[in-house]
């Protein structure tokens, strides 16, 4: 197996080189190179490092979306009906540029509005002036978007940053530990669907989410139903 890894990665590593371009961010480099399998091209490379780090990914997209701001006329609708590509459950985060009206076209991320450059990149690190007409998503706010809307997948992730505490109870996250949204999205249906959609965004991001045992999420999620039945949000706080 490490003969079979070892000339994998010589072939990998001989690829990549010849098609790395000049400029390529030194993380993404470092990160691909450390990698036990190393990716073969620039872009995969690129996909790899975003993957890896999904809170910076977060982070990220939402900046680039407060950048774009909230496009003219869109408000956040529920509605399946075909070529809408409105969500179909408050459950996915709003996207109004991935909605055919408010579409910026080829070249620009559908998530967050703004431009695609070479290798999915979000900044135009070779100059050349032009975006990439054959991207229509960052290769960051591919991982934003995968762990927005799969936070459950991230719960290591989430488990390091909270120091494997529990989040409600304050006692070490066990293993059966789960994801938990602060506030809960029906809530942020409910009572905050005008806010500006950068805004928004957060509700699915990292500020939002905690990682809490299964016995106290039992319980918060008991009296958010009840919350719920009663047509009453409770007393939720924003994400900062």
């Amino acid at each position: 197996m490490s003969a079979f890894r070892d000339e994998r990665n010589r072939k990998a590593l001989e690829r990549l080189r010849r098609a790395m371009p000049e400029a390529v961010p030194g993380p993404v480099l470092r990160h691909a190179l450390a990698r036990p399998f190393i990716p073969p091209t620039p872009r995969r490379a690129v996909e790899s490092y975003w993957r890896a780090h999904p809170l910076r990914a977060d982070r990220l997209a939402r900046g680039l979306a407060a950048l774009s701001g909230t496009p003219d006329g869109w408000t956040w609708r529920l509605d399946g009906a075909a070529g809408t590509a409105r969500s179909l459950s408050f459950r996915t985060p709003p996207a109004p540029f991935r909605e055919a009206r408010f579409s910026r076209g080829p070249g620009h991320c559908c998530i967050c509005g703004q431009p695609v450059f070479r290798l999915g990149w979000h900044v135009d690190l070779w100059r050349e002036g032009r975006t990439n007409h054959n991207a229509g998503w960052h290769a960051a706010c591919v991982a934003a978007w995968r762990f927005w809307c799969e936070p459950s997948d991230h719960v290591q992730v989430l488990k390091r940053v909270q120091h494997r505490r529990c989040a409600v109870s304050g006692g070490r996250l066990l293993r059966t530990a789960e994801v938990d949204h602060r506030v809960p999205l029906f809530s942020v249906w409910r009572e905050r669907r005008h806010e500006p959609w950068p805004a928004l965004l957060a509700f699915w991001g990292a500020p939002n989410l905690q990682v809490v045992n299964r016995t106290a999420h039992v319980v918060k999620c008991a009296l958010e139903a009840g919350a719920r039945a009663g047509g009453r949000s409770g007393a939720y706080s924003a994400p900062p």
